[in-house]
């Protein structure tokens, strides 16, 4: 096979990847108003009317996660996640090439493949147990438990994909992107 086909190849999955993550970053963004929506629902109950239920503050703490480990891949593939910028801006694109591939395949990816593999068991048992919350009128909990996995395999998929692209990038198959960060230095 043709060097040039097989990383043709993994770019064109690195592309896949994003917008899988970019699908289910902008389904995610929905979850939120929806999370806002319930909750002034919930206190114009609560305070308003003298009506609680506790399927209404699940399902917010449900929204709440699914926001942030639905949301995880996406926010990685826009760079979004927390870096000590005041070094790594300064470096050239070459080094942050390979500071971004060596952390993302020494510590991103081995943890989160981690996390996928221990919390599936969990999820697993809540789902074949038809597990509950245990306050009255609470939500299944399966559903919840089975975000966990998910949510760290769309940022491990993510990882691989931004791993693609840094190595194209010091492979030169792939230009640099310019951050705004980096262009108002």
């Amino acid at each position: 096979m043709n060097e040039g086909h097989g990383v043709k190849r993994l770019l064109a999955l690195a592309r896949a990847i994003d917008a899988l993550n970019e699908g289910v970053g902008r389904m995610t963004l929905w979850l939120v108003l929806a999370a806002v929506l319930i909750s002034a629902g919930n206190a114009v109950a609560r305070y308003g009317l003298d009506m609680s239920s506790n399927a209404w503050l699940e399902i917010q703490w449900y929204l709440f996660a699914l926001v942030f480990l639905l949301g995880a891949g996406y926010t990685l593939r826009h760079n979004g996640h927390v870096r000590i910028d005041v070094l790594y801006n300064r470096w050239s694109a070459r080094t942050r090439a390979w500071i971004d591939l060596l952390g993302t395949l020494l510590f991103l990816m081995p943890v989160c493949a981690l996390i996928v593999w221990l919390s599936w068991r969990g999820f697993e048992t809540a789902y074949a147990i038809g597990e509950r919350s245990p306050d009255a009128g609470g939500l299944l909990r399966w559903p919840i438990r089975l975000a966990i996995p998910v949510g760290f395999a769309l940022l491990l998929l993510q990882g691989l994909s931004e791993a693609i692209k840094q190595a194209a990038i010091l492979t030169g198959d792939l230009e640099p992107v310019r951050e705004a960060a980096e262009e108002t230095v």
